[in-house]
């Protein structure tokens, strides 16, 4: 099976979106983000299960990583990704797992396709996912004039159900080799600049995860994987994006071969 595909839509296209409400948008994604990454590392098995603690989010039980290291990482990728989003640039978000010789195992995949763009958003940098309640405050402010435009309990009600299903997804699936590694990825539009800056935040990555694109058009061979699992398409006001998890042809192989 092959992932939902979005229609196309340019830079352009994107629907804009207030300030006001721009805040509160991008606060819920970052750290339904946040969640989902912890609960992937978790389920999936990357780290003990003792590293981790028992919270919850969004009235669910969630589990989120106990060592400083593992969250300051994940905070600094989503604080990166969320740069991107504020420009419009980013197509598909990727939680990639990969086994000890560095071969695809799972890419857990989050289409934002369909993300408004912030284009007079102008806070892209200096703000970590977990310090924008002081943002998310001005928002608050003006929630009287905006709240007949985005019913915020709905969007809660459909990260929550996106988080529920991602876990039941996890748990279903067989278990990884030994010695899995994880990173995030992001895929550009073809309208998007690559982030290239100082300090460089994100690197190329290697050809076999390249999507086809105008200088590219073969798209790399582990794209798509061996199966596809949809998870769930979030649609409430703005804000509309598909989520999925690819298995990777490498799992396909005996155990022998794809373990250390």
């Amino acid at each position: 099976m092959t992932p939902p595909q979005p229609d196309e839509q340019s830079y352009d296209d994107q629907q804009s979106v207030p300030l006001d409400q721009a805040s509160h948008l991008l606060t819920s994604f970052t750290q339904f983000l946040t969640v989902c990454i912890h609960s992937i590392l978790y389920y999936r098995s990357i780290y003990p299960s003792h590293t981790f603690l028992t919270s919850r989010a969004y009235n669910f039980p969630v589990h989120q990583s106990r060592h400083p290291k593992v969250c300051s990482w994940i905070r600094d990728a989503v604080d990166a990704v969320k740069v991107q989003l504020v420009l419009g640039v980013v197509e598909r978000i990727a939680v990639v797992i990969y086994d000890g010789k560095a071969r695809v195992m799972e890419r857990w995949m989050f289409d934002v396709a369909g993300f408004p763009a912030w284009k007079s958003f102008k806070e892209t940098r200096g703000i970590r996912a977990d310090e924008e309640d002081d943002s998310a405050e001005g928002a608050d402010n003006a929630e009287g004039s905006v709240e007949n435009k985005i019913n915020w309990a709905n969007i809660d009600e459909q990260l929550r159900a996106t988080i529920r299903k991602l876990v039941f997804a996890s748990e279903k699936m067989g278990p990884l080799p030994g010695g899995c590694t994880f990173t995030v990825a992001m895929e550009l539009r073809d309208e998007g600049e690559a982030p290239i800056g100082h300090p460089q935040l994100w690197i190329p990555t290697q050809s076999n995860l390249q999507a086809k694109s105008r200088d590219k058009q073969t798209p790399g061979h582990d794209l798509g994987g061996a199966r596809t699992t949809p998870i769930r398409t979030v649609e409430a006001g703005p804000l509309f994006f598909e989520c999925w998890v690819e298995e990777g042809k490498a799992k396909e192989l005996p155990l022998s071969h794809t373990s250390i």
